[in-house]
């Protein structure tokens, strides 16, 4: 039996892991690519918004399809089209062929997260599905570092295609693993009855719509930071290579050990103290890397991170907190939010970074700073604190 769980495990961390690297592969080599396709700073950060924007359009379809066919099929035809896409990024000399590549992946990856993550949470039992979705967490911050390590460090930027083809070999690897190892669970046909609350009915609670948004402010201030950080890095005074910038990255990892921390402290302090805590935090360290010494945004970075996974991993736990069911249309929103907030992040603050440059693009993320505050006053006003350790 542990043998069984111990397997599944893997297959979940590999899948998912393999699914995130595709998402941010770019994101390090953006000069590189700005250079070689000749396009501006917001046109190359396409590459990255692109994924998000198509994880926003079909998330929720992909939510509700693995409800009604089986999980083996959802995640073959998923693998494959990432895969496909990942191919034709690396072989394209076309920036629009690249950005329509990207857009196709984005729209493929929640087969291989949304659907696993409600598959799981349909088939496993309470004790093992804490214990695999502890898996799945810690899979997405590893491959979304992996995948900046593997466009920027492992290959060189200027051989970027290469990290591609690595990351597309990568998926169908994990996606096989995944078929042989998922149970053939049959499919639960639900009644014509009222199962639980729709989409629409979620998104009318008005104790849920805070969290929706804290979810999407944070995604929004978080990702600009990185997504513009290899230029800020490239330049005066700094002038790293992009071999450097990329390692800069594994600040990344904090990720890991922040999500349990921060359940701890908002078991301790409450949710809406932990949300403004963390929202602090986040401002001090924005405001870190407008100084022009490396020491600052190191620990600027970290800061950023450390205050953006409190957000994220206590509006994550508020949320299901809240729900006594549809936890699966509930999340699959939450996703929805947390995804449309980074796509507007990154396009928006690639604006202000084409017309005042890193400053602007830390002025703009931090006008976003009121959400989770908002969320966090309005959550310790509504509930006290749990005590207890």
């Amino acid at each position: 039996m542990e043998k069984g769980i111990f397997k599944l495990q893997f297959a979940v961390f590999a899948l998912v892991s393999a699914s995130f690297t595709n998402i941010y592969i770019t994101q390090p080599i953006l000069p590189v690519l700005q250079e070689e396709f000749g396009v501006t700073p917001v046109q190359v950060s396409l590459t990255v918004s692109a994924v998000i924007l198509g994880i926003v359009l079909s998330n929720l379809f992909f939510g509700y399809l693995s409800d009604r066919v089986s999980i083996h099929p959802i995640i073959l035809v998923g693998g494959v089209c990432v895969a496909a896409g990942g191919l034709v990024s690396a072989l394209t000399h076309n920036f629009s062929v690249l950005v329509g590549a990207r857009l196709f992946q984005g729209l493929f990856i929640p087969a291989l997260t949304t659907s696993l993550a409600a598959w799981l949470a349909r088939t496993l039992p309470v004790r093992r599905l804490s214990v695999v979705m502890g898996s799945y967490v810690s899979a997405t911050v590893l491959g979304g570092l992996g995948g900046r390590l593997l466009g920027g460090w492992i290959h060189p930027p200027f051989h970027w295609r290469y990290a591609f083809i690595s990351a597309s070999v990568l998926i169908l690897t994990a996606t096989l693993l995944a078929l042989m190892a998922l149970p053939r669970a049959p499919v639960k046909k639900t009644t014509s009855g009222k199962t639980g609350d729709g989409y629409l009915s979620l998104l009318k609670r008005r104790d849920l719509l805070p969290v929706y948004f804290c979810g999407a402010g944070g995604l929004l201030i978080f990702s600009p930071v990185f997504n513009f950080l290899p230029y800020r890095l490239a330049g005066v005074p700094f002038q790293f290579s992009t071999e450097l910038i990329t390692l800069i990255y594994l600040v990344y990892v904090l990720g890991i050990f922040l999500g349990p921390l921060a359940g701890r402290i908002s078991n301790r302090f409450g949710g809406g103290n932990a949300l403004m805590a963390g929202t602090f935090v986040l401002g001090l360290s924005l405001a870190l890397l407008l100084i022009p010494s490396v020491v600052a945004v190191i620990v600027g970075l970290l800061g950023v991170c450390a205050g953006f996974f409190t957000i994220h991993a206590v509006a994550v736990g508020l949320l299901n907190q809240k729900l006594s069911g549809s936890h699966g249309k509930a999340n699959a929103l939450y996703v929805l939010f947390y995804y449309a907030g980074g796509w507007i992040g990154i396009t928006g603050a690639g604006f202000a970074f084409q017309k005042a440059g890193w400053n602007a693009v830390v002025g703009f993320v931090m006008c976003f700073l009121m959400i989770p505050l908002i969320t966090g006053i309005l959550e310790s006003r509504s509930k006290p604190a749990i005590s207890g350790p």
